[in-house]
């Protein structure tokens, strides 16, 4: 079964721009997903903020229903399309949610947008700074052959149920049925690749010229379980994650789930949105 949500397109930089809102209010409540995933990654989320704020979660060029982008996008081009979203959709007050990889983009984005956030709530974000990441190449490869096969295997649909039946279990049938059309596709798995690649190529540039401190509060939200792919460095990881935190004078909270804390805590993030929705 298939999602039924209405959403709604905007060119944004050159790009077909496809997201879905939710509620009203004041707060606007902008949401970047993590590499491999799309605006439905905080589909366990959006409901419980219907209340308090107008909620955007939309799909990065190349991903979901938005159009293509070529060239493929870098870390930058991903913030700025998120800056240029926000600033079209003009709300008097915005808070930007990331997950992972999407932590970047919303921390590049948030020194650039004008007027500055209301507030960052950071989900298990990618921890720029800790010391692995100082020579990721190898690991990016790897990880990008373990990709190739998974695309390859995206051909044969009872195969790729088999292999994401994990996110069946944590996402409603709706949900997960939209993620087996969308995300977990030879396309799908192909853009997580290409961003992947931008990723790799642009980690030492954002290790180099890190984005200023935001002006606004923050909340980083830690996952204290570690999956298989996070296991040897997962307690870098937290470190990295609560040191940031520690510099941008920021909240750190733990979060009793793996990485996916949206579908594994979805009140845990709401929650923290609310706090900033009403400081």
């Amino acid at each position: 079964m298939m999602r039924d949500v209405p959403g709604r397109r905007l060119i944004v930089r050159g790009n077909e721009i496809y997201f879905e809102e939710s509620g009203s209010g004041d707060t606007c409540v902008v949401f970047e997903s993590g590499n491999g995933a799309g605006r439905t990654m905080w589909d366990p989320v959006v409901p419980l903020l219907r209340d308090i704020a107008h909620t955007v979660a939309y799909d990065r060029a190349g991903r979901g229903r938005s159009s293509r982008a070529e060239p493929p996008q870098s870390i930058d081009d991903m913030a700025a399309t998120l800056v240029a979203l926000v600033e079209a959709l003009a709300p008097s007050r915005v808070i930007l949610v990331g997950h992972s990889m999407g932590g970047l983009i919303v921390r590049r984005a948030a020194e650039k947008l004008s007027p500055r956030p209301g507030g960052l709530v950071l989900v298990d974000p990618t921890p720029d700074a800790a010391p692995f990441y100082g020579d990721w190449a190898a690991t990016a490869s790897k990880t990008d052959r373990i990709l190739a096969v998974q695309q390859a295997a995206a051909r044969c649909r009872p195969l790729m149920r088999m292999l994401t039946r994990s996110y069946g279990r944590m996402f409603s049938p709706d949900t997960y049925g939209t993620m087996l059309a969308e995300v977990f596709t030879p396309g799908g798995v192909a853009q997580t690749r290409r961003e992947l690649k931008a990723f790799a190529a642009g980690v030492s540039e954002f290790r180099s010229r890190p984005p200023q401190p935001p002006e606004c509060d923050v909340i980083v939200i830690s996952a204290t379980r570690a999956n298989r792919f996070q296991a040897r460095n997962h307690d870098t990881i937290r470190e990295y994650q609560r040191r940031y935190a520690e510099q941008a004078g920021g909240q750190f909270e733990d979060a009793d789930s793996e990485h996916n804390v949206p579908a594994e805590q979805p009140g845990q993030v709401a929650a923290a949105v609310r706090r900033l929705a009403s400081a």
